[in-house]
């Protein structure tokens, strides 16, 4: 009581003024941090030597473990490396090894190459005419990535353009390659050599081909290419949703399940005058909107293509000498892409808040909470996952310049840990730079999918560090199947997903598919979603979860009133007021649009915000938060660039990004954390360096925290006490 007595008083003294907005500049330029600053997590996430018997394995409850630890499962906090000539493309060896060193500090052990294949193309006119020194790069950033103990994630193909000459627009979907390369022979030959001159060839740095390297722990054969997905991506006014490509193997697939057009129409109630699947003359369905027998067993034909396709990469990656995992169609969570994905030995998911698709004027974005819709683009994801397998999340993000993105550094995080994910990849250019003022094109301002230079996405991923990859948040003690059969749940609509309704059981327990003859049905019939869905309904699997005392007596679960309370009593929910709150032994955290009275979490009281954000408190000594002498604050409300214009008055539309230096929002918060002896608050600069206190005391700690230090704005304080 004294503590809320004393925050109470806090509130009415020195709580600000209303005013407009303050934006403060960034003054940092190096980002390198230093051994032993509180931004450095190395010591307490340490990073294994990378060896043949550490190499990265599926171990008997599906989950990713270490060859020589096969019963302690290992969480993976990847780092995006997407770059590009825009980017300032992969670093000189020095630089590689000081930003593999800065990888590991930041608490990274995976890492992901996306568009290596674009890279290694740029400006080249000939068929697999690499550049030399590009390639040079990429090995020796693998091999700096290694020897920090950071395990790769690598892809296939990235871009459409593959490896052909001639091109200028290899970060662009002007090409059908991701298509062909499933139902043409030149176009799978093409994938296969790439595969045989990048990842089957020796890399001189680590004396050995990445692809028999125990560093590589997941290919995605072609980066997002289901079938239904690379339509989207080439439609165009005027033109036809589905290529004509497609219409000869539909055809012949038409022509093994129904023998003759007769019985052809017979199953579909019809066919169109001339159509004779003996002539090949069966058309595709006329748009994607169609619902009708033609698009169910056109979702069938594309599961069977898949199918057949991914067994095919798989294969002759295990013949190039790859015995690690191979997660194909990292996207789109239909039903039908489940069924496609349903052999696979892991499954890789991307998924977008507020997505972006330019970085032009007018660019817009919704400018929405993602606290609003229940963390919908969590919860899609999460029902694309085939329980008993590995789960990676290959790329998320809450994308700038939405207000709204400092939520991402608890929604992802917090709820990849409740669903026992095994890998969580924010993506990016690259999550971290070493310095701002790097004169590329994608450097010289904050832009989506730039988190390295955003002070609100590093601050997101600073604490996705901690209540990931450390573990605060723990994961749920049960998992409830989504049945599937096969074929059968198909609809005749190509957009059918999972009910919205049921996947907000992923704020309370983990979810995923599941075969109805899968181990994981044993007791659990009463938690099972059935097939079809039709008779499904998320209150009774509450209520069986309330029955079964999974959910405790007093978990606060109220659908109607839009709040969920994971069943680890460690992550709340509240979508109506915009609110998300993390409180675990190590962590006490919560992301707020307004915060004008106070909440108390655990230890940790919070109370007269100036404006959204996100606070965390951290413990950096292992001990509980209330007992640690030594913790991390992070503060982040928003950022922007300097000069950043908007087209209207929501901030939806681009008018012009602006420039350097980075200006964060100025806030202030009040919170109070019980303890015994003298304590001191101090200011720690984006580059991890500790700054004279602003705040001090003995016992309690009882302050109103600005963001706006004496050296310059920043996301990050150290608390120590003696």
């Amino acid at each position: 009581m004294r503590l809320l007595l004393t925050l109470l008083s806090l509130l009415t003294t020195a709580a600000p003024a209303v005013a407009d907005d303050v934006w403060s500049p960034v003054r940092e330029v190096s980002l390198e941090l230093g051994p032993g600053s509180p931004l450095d997590f190395s010591g307490f996430l340490a990073n294994p030597p990378i060896e043949d018997a550490s190499r990265i394995v599926i171990n008997g409850d599906g989950r990713l473990a270490r060859a020589n630890a096969l019963e302690k499962p290992v969480r993976f906090l990847c780092a995006s490396l997407g770059w590009s000539p825009a980017s300032g493309g992969f670093p000189d060896h020095d630089g590689a090894d000081r930003y593999a060193r800065q990888l590991r500090m930041h608490g990274y052990n995976i890492a992901r190459f996306h568009f290596v294949d674009a890279a290694l193309m740029f400006g080249r006119s000939r068929d697999f005419d690499f550049d030399t020194e590009v390639m040079d790069r990429f090995h020796y950033l693998m091999a700096a990535l290694k020897r920090n103990g950071i395990y790769w994630i690598m892809d296939g193909l990235t871009s459409s353009r593959g490896a052909y000459g001639g091109y200028e627009d290899r970060w662009e979907f002007n090409s059908d390659l991701k298509l062909t390369v499933q139902i043409e022979e030149d176009a799978f030959q093409h994938w296969l050599r790439f595969q045989e001159k990048v990842l089957a060839t020796v890399n001189p740095y680590t004396g050995i081909a990445p692809i028999r390297d125990p560093a590589l722990a997941l290919i995605i054969p072609f980066n997002e290419n289901s079938i239904e997905f690379d339509s989207i991506l080439h439609e165009r006014d005027g033109t036809p949703h589905y290529s004509d490509k497609l219409r000869p193997a539909f055809n012949d697939w038409l022509k093994k399940r129904y023998g003759s057009t007769d019985k052809l129409a017979d199953a579909w109630g019809w066919v169109q005058r001339g159509e004779r699947i003996e002539d090949g003359t069966v058309g595709l369905p006329a748009n994607r909107y169609e619902k009708s027998p033609r698009m169910r067993d056109l979702q069938a034909f594309f599961v069977d293509v898949e199918t057949r396709s991914a067994e095919r990469m798989t294969q002759a990656l295990r013949k190039l000498g790859y015995t690690g995992i191979v997660s194909p169609y990292n996207n789109w969570p239909s039903i039908q892409t489940s069924l496609s994905r349903a052999g696979q030995q892991a499954v890789a998911m991307n998924t977008y808040q507020d997505w972006v698709g330019s970085y032009e004027p007018g660019s817009s974005i919704q400018q929405k909470s993602s606290i609003a819709d229940g963390a919908a683009y969590m919860r899609v994801i999460a029902a694309a996952r085939w329980l008993g397998r590995p789960f990676f999340v290959t790329e998320y993000d809450h994308l700038f310049w939405s207000r709204y993105r400092y939520e991402a550094g608890i929604v992802m995080p917090a709820y990849g840990a409740l669903q026992n994910w095994d890998v969580l990849c924010r993506h990016a250019h690259g999550p971290i730079i070493l310095a701002y003022g790097e004169d590329f094109a994608h450097k010289r301002q904050m832009l989506p999918y730039a988190i390295a230079l955003d002070p609100v996405a590093r601050a997101g991923e600073t604490l996705a560090a901690l209540l990931f990859r450390r573990g605060d948040v723990r994961g749920s003690p049960v998992s409830i199947p989504f049945l599937i059969k096969g074929e059968e749940d198909l609809t005749q609509s190509v957009e059918a997903r999972e009910r919205d309704d049921l996947t907000s059981l992923a704020l309370l327990s983990a979810i995923g598919l599941s075969r109805p003859d899968d181990n994981h049905l044993a007791g659990k019939q009463d938690l099972t979603i059935p097939s079809p869905r039709r008779n499904a309904s998320a209150d009774a699997i509450i209520a069986a979860l309330r029955d079964r005392d999974i959910l405790d007596y007093d978990n606060e679960t109220d659908v109607a009133d839009g709040v969920y309370v994971s069943d680890t009593d460690e992550i709340r929910l509240d979508r109506d007021k915009l609110r998300i709150s993390v409180t675990t032994g190590q962590t006490e955290a919560i992301a707020f649009a307004d915060l004008p009275g106070s909440i108390r979490l655990k230890s940790l009281t919070a109370a007269g915000a100036s404006g959204s954000g996100m606070f965390a408190v951290s413990s950096l000594d292992g001990l509980p938060v209330a007992a640690s002498r030594r913790l991390l604050v992070i503060f982040a409300t928003d950022a922007r660039n300097s000069g950043m214009r908007f087209a209207d008055a929501e901030e939806r539309v681009i008018a012009d990004f602006g420039h350097l230096p980075v200006l964060i929002k100025v806030g202030s918060i009040a919170f109070t954390l019980p303890g015994k002896g003298n304590w001191r608050l101090s200011p720690v600069g984006l580059d991890g360096r500790v700054h004279p206190p602003v705040a001090s005391g003995q016992g309690d700690i009882s302050t109103r925290l600005s963001n706006d230090a004496p050296d310059g704005p920043t996301t990050y304080f150290l608390i120590e006490r003696d």
